[in-house]
């Protein structure tokens, strides 16, 4: 299997909400199993560096919390799932411990897109201009291509 390499298309589609595309060379099973089982989400999420997970629960209202390690620098990440539709959609809540209280709603949908690719779609939406422009500023554009590209070497892996 080929990987795709290539960055993510991040737009603003309004002064609060950012639509994120990204195509993987894998088919809807693989990535939607990348996105829902915590053994491979822990192993690309956080850009390919080590994961811990503090909390997983993949259903309607249930909690996530993640913390990303990369040498002595930590980052936390936590929200809840509001809606999971398996291989189509997850909408859930999206809170960043560097900017606390300031919490977006993410829905991504999966796209089957027929010869063994899936586009992913992330549409976030914040309270406010300025915690849309704050999370754009904060290095998420290359934090979500790190995380891209680790999870194009776990879908070329193949376990």
């Amino acid at each position: 299997m080929s990987t795709t390499t290539n960055d993510a298309a991040i737009t603003s589609t309004s002064d609060r909400e950012v639509h994120i595309e990204r195509d993987f060379d894998a088919p809807l099973d693989r990535v939607w199993d990348a996105y829902s089982r915590i053994e491979q989400l822990s192993r690309w999420w956080g850009r390919g560096h080590v994961v811990d997970v503090e909390r997983w629960e993949f259903r309607k209202g249930g909690h996530w919390r993640f913390v990303e390690r990369d040498g002595d620098q930590s980052h936390g990440f936590e929200g809840r799932f509001r809606e999971i539709t398996p291989k189509e959609r997850i909408v859930q809540s999206f809170e960043w411990d560097g900017m606390p209280a300031h919490i977006s709603v993410d829905s991504t949908t999966f796209l089957d897109l027929g010869d063994g690719r899936t586009r992913v779609v992330t549409d976030s939406i914040f309270h406010t201009a300025e915690e849309c422009a704050g999370m754009l500023a904060s290095g998420m554009e290359g934090g979500l291509n790190d995380s891209y590209r680790a999870l194009d070497a776990l879908l070329a892996d193949g376990r």
